[in-house]
């Protein structure tokens, strides 16, 4: 058994290192690429489409706000898929919270902080009286709910559902004890102190647990990783929060039809030249060439900004005493003097929306590999104007000028040129990414790209999520500032 699985390996990696040199080294539409996928099945178009609208997911709001609705989809690489998603609405403070979580090292620390940001970021938005009130309601037994996540598919089991539910208090008795009632709010800081205070929570509980039977699972929280970018919109007001490599792209909509793409996160990795010297100022002058080393952090980590990944940010002494332990040697990076080189404080983008604001493209990088934020913004507007004709026709408002109606008519006769197969603008720009050319929709690439074998497809593609939130346009019209 151990020597078929030895040969599997390594018949597993030539196959690999032969994809990758002709990745690298020729096009991919060449001979030589087409004869290393000879051997693939082929996916019927129906068998494309099951695969690509597996994940999908839409979500209609019925109430008066700037979201209308939202699609998502995943697709993974990774097997289980290190990537997550998780939408919210703020029950005391009604702004709607979305997100997306690329894990690294598994998929163990983006599950946990997609499941937990949200409650965090809800209390950083209540005065001391309701979070006063919401400590009182907790230690009477009634429940009471900041937020109410949508298509909520992860559970904890119980001892970890009461670690994580006692340092969330601790958290809340901690906001009221420090309030200062004088302060005005800022939106800015409120989302820095939820993102670092459960990124702290999370190093502490995988510390205190150590010789208890939860230590596993803590552990490996605390030493798998995610970046984020998490959106946050009330009324008018947007708020965008990004650690590492995830991207939130604005889609605006010009006074001549044209589309334009506004960037509403910073990468946090080595293309970012303030960031790089951001972290090599804040370590000794003797490790500049080793603090970021072939553009990673300490060699390793791309990300220079994330949740978890407390191998880079414990001191070396815990390391030694508690990873070490479990994970050997080797889990101490190379050149680890003066720690932490990690942080988790997220660079936060504010935008007053307006009529022209369409829609928020959030996505891993596993779609921005593919696809440029203008190509997304443009295949979503595209979308927009042939996802009309899949619908009745229906008058936005009442007593409409004919001049307006007629107008409508011709958009919906120009939208049956560009009629999508996807209702799911995520799903559309799934397919987009992957089998997108100059001449339209390939389906054989398409087929090709969805039925590589496990141990390859992490060489051309990676998990996939992406959320395309709506807006409103007639409530943006009319809403106060």
């Amino acid at each position: 058994m151990f020597e078929n699985r030895m040969v599997l390996q390594k018949v597993s990696y030539d196959f690999a290192k032969s994809f990758r040199h002709v990745r690298k080294s020729e096009p991919r539409g060449n001979k030589t690429f087409r004869r290393l996928y000879a051997a693939l099945p082929r996916l019927t178009p129906q068998e494309v489409t099951s695969v690509l609208q597996a994940n999908e997911y839409t979500k209609e709001f019925s109430s008066t706000g700037s979201v209308k609705y939202y699609d998502s989809n995943q697709l993974a690489s990774n097997n289980p898929i290190e990537d997550t998603r998780s939408e919210a609405q703020c029950l005391l403070t009604k702004g709607i919270l979305l997100g997306v979580f690329d894990g690294h090292g598994g998929g163990a620390c983006a599950q946990v902080v997609s499941k937990r940001l949200f409650h965090y970021i809800s209390a950083c938005l209540l005065p001391p009286k309701i979070l006063q009130e919401y400590l009182t309601a907790v230690q009477s037994d009634k429940k009471l709910e900041l937020v109410q996540t949508f298509n909520d598919k992860v559970e904890f089991v119980a001892e970890i559902k009461d670690l994580y539910q006692a340092s969330f208090l601790n958290f809340i008795k901690d906001l009221v004890q420090s309030e200062d009632t004088g302060k005005e709010f800022q939106m800015e800081k409120a989302l820095e102190n939820a993102f670092l205070r459960l990124d702290n929570d999370l190093s502490n509980e995988a510390l205190l647990q150590l010789n208890r039977k939860d230590a596993a699972r803590t552990l490996a929280v605390a030493m798998s990783g995610t970046v984020a970018a998490v959106a946050h919109i009330d009324g008018p007001h947007l708020h965008v929060a990004g650690v590492g490599d995830c991207k939130a792209v604005l889609g605006v909509l010009s006074e001549n039809d044209g589309w334009s793409a506004k960037i509403m996160t910073v990468e946090h990795n080595a293309d970012n030249r303030a960031e790089v010297e951001r972290i090599l100022l804040e370590h000794p002058p003797n490790e500049r060439s080793t603090v970021i080393k072939m553009e990673r952090l300490l060699g390793q980590l791309a990300p220079l900004r994330s949740l978890g990944d407390f191998r880079y940010k414990w001191s070396k002494d815990i390391m030694k005493r508690v990873v070490v332990p479990f994970l050997g040697e080797t889990a101490i990076p190379p050149n680890y003097h003066s720690p932490p080189y990690l942080t988790a404080n997220p660079e936060v983008r504010y935008h007053r929306l307006t009529p022209r604001d369409k829609f928020l493209i959030i996505g891993s990088d596993g779609l921005w590999d593919l696809i440029s934020p203008l190509q997304a913004v443009r295949l979503v507007g595209e979308h927009m104007s042939g996802k009309v004709t899949l619908s009745p026709l229906r008058l936005p408002r009442k007593n409409m000028k004919l001049s307006d109606i007629n107008e409508m008519l011709l958009q919906r006769k120009e939208g049956l040129k560009k009629k999508p197969l996807d209702n799911n603008a995520a799903t559309h720009l799934l397919r987009n990414a992957l089998g997108g050319t100059e001449y339209g929709i390939d389906h054989a690439k398409l087929s090709q790209l969805l039925t590589l074998p496990t141990e390859v497809v992490r060489i051309f593609r990676d998990d996939i999520t992406v959320t395309v939130v709506y807006m409103d346009s007639e409530f943006l019209r009319h809403c106060p500032s």
